[in-house]
């Protein structure tokens, strides 16, 4: 290949970056210090399920979780259950899914490791609507962002304040547990806290930025 053979060149970058983004390499390369307690790996996104089978493949000890994925996004594993939802619009296995993550991280102890396994689309996958609201409602807010063309990031702005999952309260139901986070993002400037609506990533904005971003 020479800078003279410009397709061979752009093809060799793409091929670099989804190496780059390998879960099975990046997972390897990023796996937490072993607790003294319970593995438990969570996660949701369309890559999730991919990450999900990866982590097992490294990780030697014992473990047991849960993640969404999108429908027809799921991969085999043994260990890790993969729970499939509907992406872009919430449904009620989404719904489902959100409500046993949370189940799944009660109870823990400090010194138990919860692994949350985060990509794009998990906003979507984890309806879990606050303040009295209803899926439906969530369904049609999510119909109405989405038609808006609002940029994503105020989209999870608007969203983590509709949810008692995103903006970090995933991982505030985990506590005590130790919570570490593989994130693969798909948000302009891997603003960790906005990939998902990071359910595991405390949330920075505010009511006042969700309602900014509404009247924008």
């Amino acid at each position: 290949m020479t800078v003279l053979d410009p397709k061979a060149f752009l093809t060799s970058i793409f091929n670099a970056a989804i190496a780059a983004a390998d879960p099975e390499r990046t997972i390897r390369d990023h796996l937490p210090a072993k607790p003294k307690g319970r593995t438990i790996v969570i996660g949701a996104g369309k890559g999730s399920a991919q990450m999900a089978a990866a982590f097992e493949k490294a990780w030697d000890g014992p473990i047991e979780g849960l993640v969404v994925t999108r429908y027809g996004y799921g991969a085999t594993c043994e260990r890790i259950e993969i729970i499939e939802a509907a992406h872009p619009v919430p449904d009620a296995a989404g719904l489902e899914a959100s409500r046993r993550l949370l189940a799944k991280v009660q109870g823990l102890t400090e010194d138990d490791l919860v692994v949350a396994l985060i990509s794009g689309g998990g906003s979507a996958l984890l309806p879990s609507p606050a303040g009295g609201l209803t899926l439906a409602d969530e369904i049609a807010v999510n119909e109405a962002l989405l038609a808006s063309g609002a940029p994503i990031a105020a989209m999870n702005t608007i969203r983590k304040h509709l949810s008692t999952i995103k903006g970090g309260r995933l991982a505030a139901a985990a506590w005590p547990a130790r919570v570490v986070s593989l994130i693969v993002s798909d948000i302009p400037g891997d603003n960790p806290a906005m990939v998902a609506s990071g359910p595991t990533v405390p949330d920075t904005g505010s009511r006042a930025d969700a309602l900014a971003s509404i009247s924008a």
